[in-house]
C-alpha cells in the first residue's frame, strides 16, 4: 500500500487566512522555523493506478495538482481517484467532495449518518448526483470490515474497518437532526489493511484514548494520529474565547491524559501526528514542544510525505 500525505494541517490550514497568532504571523514574516501546510488529506493505493482519498479536503484541487499520481492520464475526463472514505462529516473532511463534481464516477464510503447529513440536509451536495451513477454511496458501520471498491464495484485489494471514536457532530448539524441520528457513527477512525497484510491507522479526530483503542493502534504498522492541539485550552489562551480541545472532539497532545503520554507504550507502529492546528506550538521546529515530540519517537507530518506499507 502506498500512502501519500497531501495535507497535514487542521481546518483552515497553516497559516490560516484570518489568523495572526504567533505561528501564523511569524510564518508570513519568514521568521518561523517550520513549514506551511494545507488541510489534512491522505491518499492510498494498492497498485499506483487506482487511488482512494481518506476524507476530502477543501484544499483538494491544489493538492491534486501538486501530485502527478492523482492527475488524469487517459482520455479527456478521467481520474485515477476511484473513491473516498469519510471518517466524519466535518467541513474540512468533506468540502472537497464538491470539488469532484465534474461528472467523474466516484464511490464514497461513509457511515449512514454521514451520508444522510450530506445528501439529505445539504442541497449543495446534490451537485454530486446530476447524472446516474455519478457518485455511488456505500454505507459502513463501525467494527465491520469492508473492501474499498471503485465505482464499478471492483475491489482494490485494500480493506477498511472503522472504529467508533466519539459522538461529536459538526456545528452545522442542528440539535433536532442530531436527535434522529446514531451518535456512535458521528466520528470514526480508520484501520486500513493492504493485500500484503500491512496496516495503516488513520485517526484525525480522537476525543479520548482508552485501553481498547490502544490495543487497536498497537496492531498498526503506521499510525497517523490526531495532533490538532497541544493543550486542551489552546484556543482559549490564544484568542481569548472558544472551546477546549476535548469539547471539539480532540484529545490534546500534552498533559498526563494527552496522546503523547497515553500512547507512549506503543512499540509497533511508526507514529506520526497530523491534522495540526495553526496555533499548535509543535509546528515550531526550534521550539521545546517539537523537540519533546521528536524525543518521544513521534514525527510531525508534512505535506508531500510518501511511504509504502
Amino acid at each position: 500500500m502506498r500512502v501519500k500525505i497531501l495535507g497535514s494541517a487542521a481546518g483552515g490550514g497553516f497559516p490560516q487566512w484570518n489568523c495572526a497568532c504567533p505561528n501564523c504571523r511569524e510564518l508570513r514574516a519568514g521568521t518561523f522555523r517550520g513549514k506551511a501546510r494545507t488541510q489534512t488529506q491522505v491518499a492510498i493505493s494498492q497498485n499506483d493506478r487506482s487511488w482512494f482519498l481518506l476524507g476530502a479536503s477543501p484544499d483538494l484541487r491544489a493538492q491534486i495538482e501538486a501530485t502527478p499520481e492523482l492527475q488524469p492520464r487517459d482520455g479527456i475526463r478521467q481520474s485515477p481517484i476511484s473513491g473516498v472514505v469519510l471518517a466524519n462529516a466535518d467541513l474540512d473532511h468533506v468540502l472537497g467532495l464538491l470539488l469532484l463534481r465534474e461528472l467523474q464516477p466516484l464511490r464514497v464510503h461513509a457511515t449512514a449518518l454521514t451520508r444522510r447529513i450530506l445528501t439529505e440536509d445539504n442541497s449543495m451536495f446534490a451537485m454530486l448526483h446530476r447524472v446516474t451513477n455519478q457518485v455511488s454511496w456505500t454505507d459502513f458501520t463501525p467494527d465491520h470490515p469492508f473492501p474499498l471498491c471503485d465505482p464499478a464495484e471492483e475491489e482494490s485489494g485494500l480493506r477498511c474497518r472503522a472504529l467508533s471514536l466519539g459522538t461529536h457532530f459538526p456545528a452545522y448539524v442542528s440539535t433536532k437532526r442530531q436527535s434522529a441520528l446514531v451518535p456512535g457513527e458521528a466520528s470514526s477512525g480508520l484501520m486500513i489493511d493492504s493485500a500484503a497484510g500491512k496496516r495503516l491507522a488513520y485517526m484525525p479526530a480522537v476525543p479520548q484514548v482508552d485501553d481498547a483503542l490502544l490495543k487497536e493502534l498497537d496492531s498498526a504498522n503506521v499510525l497517523l494520529f490526531d495532533g490538532t492541539f497541544w493543550s486542551d485550552d489552546e484556543l482559549i489562551r490564544t484568542q481569548g474565547n472558544g472551546q477546549t480541545a476535548r469539547q471539539m472532539g480532540h484529545s490534546p497532545v500534552s498533559s498526563p491524559e494527552g496522546s503523547l503520554c497515553r500512547l507512549a507504550g506503543l512499540r509497533r507502529p511508526r507514529k506520526i501526528y497530523l491534522h495540526i492546528n495553526n496555533t499548535n506550538p509543535m509546528l515550531n521546529e526550534a521550539g521545546p514542544e517539537y523537540r519533546q515530540v521528536r524525543d518521544a519517537g513521534w514525527e510531525v507530518a508534512e505535506d508531500g510525505w510518501q511511504f509504502d506499507l
